[in-house]
Parts: C-alpha cells; sequence; structure tokens
C-alpha cells in the first residue's frame, strides 16, 4: 500500500492528532475505533485495537456449572438449531 503523496498533520496543545480523511476512510476508522500505538525506530504505528481481549481456552472452560452427563454433539448440535429457528408471531392490525 505504497502512497507516494505525503500527508501531513499536527499535534493540537492538547496532544491531539487527526488522521487525514483519506487514510481513515481506506482503513474503515469510524469515530470510535479503538487504535493501538507502538512506538518504533521508525515512527510511531497506529493499528487497530482488537474488538476483544486475548482469551486462553482454559479461562473460560467449565466457567459455568454443569451436573449429569456431558452433551454429545449430536446433542449440541440440536440444541443450537433449535434456538436459532426463528420464532413464529401473527401480527395483528
Amino acid at each position: 500500500m505504497a502512497n507516494p503523496e505525503r500527508l501531513v498533520t499536527i499535534v493540537s496543545i492538547k496532544g491531539q492528532v487527526t488522521l487525514p480523511s483519506a487514510i481513515r476512510k481506506r482503513r474503515q476508522w469510524g469515530a470510535g475505533t479503538r487504535l493501538l500505538v507502538e512506538d518504533t525506530p521508525e515512527g510511531v504505528l497506529l493499528r487497530s485495537a482488537p474488538a476483544f481481549a486475548a482469551t486462553r481456552s482454559e479461562d473460560v472452560f467449565a466457567s459455568l456449572p454443569h451436573s449429569g452427563k456431558p452433551k454429545t454433539l449430536k446433542e449440541m448440535d440440536a440444541g443450537v438449531l433449535a434456538a436459532a429457528r426463528p420464532v413464529r408471531t401473527t401480527l395483528k392490525p
């Protein structure tokens, strides 16, 4: 994504920097986008922050109590399908 044009911005009194519109649009960084800021030898690097914190499976498995024998994959698939079926409603005029 080499871009021959050089874009310039100014640091405000509050230390804020406005990213040029062309970059925000190309990166799809709308208002409220969280960015990771990294100081590198070449300059400052901005990257989109992940939506969720990294987790390990050990941290989340068995987080909900369960009694009884474990469900089979077939039983779990059936439960997901049952929950995903649309609910039919009748609208009265």
